[in-house]
């Protein structure tokens, strides 16, 4: 259950795939619209992104991708991120988007367009409501070393655009495409003035998340809780002050974590590794970011999940002024609770 005290906390999202964020309405909307042929667009609106397994998830978000046929679609779909973000006191976002599964599917999508739509969206959003959000372009590990290499150089390009793009990651099928293949692409963006995040940890074990700190450079671990499979490798994590994205409900779903064990952002955090807070891809996963602070207030207590938060802000890639404010506008909330002076609503 939600608290007052988790709803009113600031928060810095650090791992959230946009594409997870389209809501099962609008995949069966756009499904429709574009004559998409698709099981998920009919039956109970809630088994939409019913799934079983770590494949079938990524397959379930490569099926969200093929209904999004144009910059206006990703517009929509950043608007309604923003809506999202703001109801749940998101104060910045560094979401990730993952530009070389949208032009496998649909190869005229012109990516710089759809970039700047939606920042145009998250312009708005920082104008009106200062809320900064960021954009991560993920490489797809699926697709090989080359198209990572132009997916890396496209992220050079929005970025040099100054098209909110602020880092690179790697997502997709961590099992079957080790960190390593990639560390030449990771190489480039690093010189090219971008920052470095990596999935790992999550379908593959210890090894993986050595392989994206020491040969990638990962500056940001996301998931990387199977790490705890390897005393070693929490150590360097604690070591090297790589802070991890914990995202509690994804583990749940995909199998990481099994049912019936407490997650291990509870373990990682007493080693000494510094922990976050994400929902991952929240609509596939039907949840929320107030839902995993729940969560893990539920399983850590309120102080740990204060520092978690801290830990957010000290981790993200915002400017050192903006990480000031979002420091002292957590101030002011915890002090509010404190003295009893906080009102809900």
């Amino acid at each position: 259950m939600t608290t007052d005290f988790v709803a009113a906390l600031p928060k810095v999202q650090l791992h959230c795939h946009l594409e997870g964020t389209v809501r099962a309405e609008t995949f069966r909307e756009l499904a429709s619209q574009y004559g998409l042929e698709s099981a998920r667009a009919s039956g109970p609106l809630e088994r939409t992104y019913a799934f079983g397994t770590f494949k079938e998830f990524l397959l379930t978000f490569a099926e969200v991708c093929k209904t999004l046929h144009v910059p206006a679609d990703y517009a929509r779909v950043a608007r309604d991120y923003v809506a999202t973000a703001r109801a749940q006191n998101v104060r910045h976002a560094e979401v990730f988007i993952s530009p070389s599964v949208w032009t496998f599917f649909h190869t005229e999508l012109d990516v710089v367009a759809t970039v700047a739509a939606m920042r145009d969206v998250f312009e708005d959003a920082r104008r009106d409501h200062g809320l900064d959000i960021a954009f991560i372009c993920d490489l797809t590990r699926n697709f090989g070393v080359e198209r990572a290499f132009a997916t890396a150089r496209t992220a050079v390009k929005l970025a040099e655009a100054g098209l909110g793009v602020v880092g690179i990651g790697l997502g997709g099928d961590e099992a079957n495409f080790p960190p390593e293949h990639y560390a030449e692409p990771f190489a480039f963006a690093r010189a090219n003035g971008l920052r470095t995040v990596a999935h790992a940890g999550e379908a593959a074990g210890p090894a993986s998340v050595r392989a994206a700190v020491e040969m990638l450079g990962a500056e940001r671990i996301g998931h990387g809780v199977r790490a705890l499979e390897d005393p070693a490798v929490v150590e360097l994590l604690a070591e090297r002050k790589i802070p991890l994205e914990c995202c509690p409900t994804s583990n749940r779903l995909t199998g990481v974590v099994p049912v019936g064990r407490p997650h291990p952002i509870d373990a990682l955090d007493r080693a000494g590794v510094i922990c976050t807070i994400d929902a991952d891809d929240p609509e596939l996963f039907s949840t929320t970011l107030l839902d995993e602070y729940a969560l893990v207030e539920a399983l850590c207590g309120r102080d740990r999940l204060v520092r978690f938060t801290r830990n957010a802000i000290a981790a993200s890639f915002a400017t050192s002024d903006r990480k000031a404010d979002l420091t002292r506008e957590l101030e002011v909330t915890l002090a509010m609770f404190a003295s009893g002076r906080f009102a809900a609503g």
